[in-house]
């Protein structure tokens, strides 16, 4: 009888130790979308992310168990504007209606987000190359996060109704805590106000309005073509006339034409990290714009003290 008894009881403690309720799957194309996910869903969802990290995301191709596991997911969240674009096909072979476009397990992260380079009468995915009708890197924006983590949240909710109120107090938590350190990166980039910058790739432009800094050229032709020597010499003496401070580069990108302007210009390449997990250290959103104001205020006041 006795060891009846202990049985039970060692049975309701694993019962009680056991979740209430299992962890929602969520697909995320990119690891900035999964984790502007993880801080709204917390332990109530497993984040998977397509795109490995330190990857460009433009230029990645699905592999065969990318479609398992999308089919798995009851929450697809992308980012939409043609930057994963390559995501269409996997839907379609899915053939799912709850993770297509319109379906309640489908979220475009984009939707509500005022865009900058907006080409064309509307926004879609299919428009040729990855940065489609509007330029898609609007997560680097820290003030987007709150549109984000809404439709994050709403959707979360849908899929867990009894758990509005932990969601909720979760999003709430984290735009606490965005605010706070928005103050402090736009203090920091204050003295940087309309420093002009030249990039590799077109990945800056709502970086750049946030912190009112100026991005003047790319060192790429036109998005994902090398530059020609014409090309590199025209942006050096376009980058002599503005007064060009540094050139910022992609981690995934190659250096060599970025660091020769720059030694023509004799300033700084800075490195910045486009998503979280881009570089070591930068495990989620917040340390992502930490890193990069903090590289950006460094290197800006290392090269304006030197002219």
């Amino acid at each position: 009888m006795r060891a009846g008894i202990l049985g039970l009881i060692a049975a309701a403690t694993m019962l009680a130790a056991a979740p209430t309720v299992a962890a929602l799957r969520v697909v995320a194309t990119t690891s900035d979308m999964a984790a502007l996910v993880a801080v709204v869903g917390g332990e109530l969802v497993a984040v998977e992310t397509l795109v490995p990290a330190a990857t460009d995301p433009e230029a990645f191709e699905p592999r065969p168990a990318d479609i398992d596991r999308v089919r798995r997911a009851r929450l697809l969240v992308r980012v939409g504007l043609g930057y994963d674009a390559w995501l269409e096909p996997l839907i379609a072979k899915i053939g799912d209606a709850r993770l297509a476009r319109g379906g309640d397990g489908y979220v475009d992260a984009s939707v509500g987000i005022p865009l900058l380079e907006v080409r064309g009468q509307g926004v879609s995915d299919d428009n040729g190359h990855a940065h489609g009708a509007a330029n898609p890197h609007y997560w680097l924006d820290p003030a987007n996060a709150r549109i984000v983590t809404a439709a994050v949240a709403q959707a979360l909710m849908h899929e867990l109704p009894d758990e509005r109120a932990r969601l909720d107090a979760n999003r709430r938590r984290f735009l606490v805590e965005l605010d706070a350190r928005l103050e402090r990166w736009t203090a920091a980039l204050a003295p940087f106000a309309g420093v002009k910058l030249i990039a590799y790739h077109n990945s800056w432009p709502y970086l750049a309005r946030r912190f009112r800094l100026d991005v003047v050229g790319f060192v790429e032709a036109r998005p994902g073509v090398a530059p020609s020597p014409s090309h590199l010499a025209q942006l050096i003496a376009e980058g002599r006339k503005s007064r060009v401070r540094a050139i910022v580069h992609e981690p995934y990108e190659p250096e060599e034409a970025s660091r020769f302007v720059a030694d023509k210009l004799a300033v700084p390449v800075v490195r910045l990290a486009t998503s979280v997990g881009s570089l070591p250290h930068i495990d989620d959103y917040l340390a992502l714009i930490d890193f990069d104001v903090a590289a950006l205020a460094r290197a800006l006041t290392g090269s304006i003290e030197t002219r």
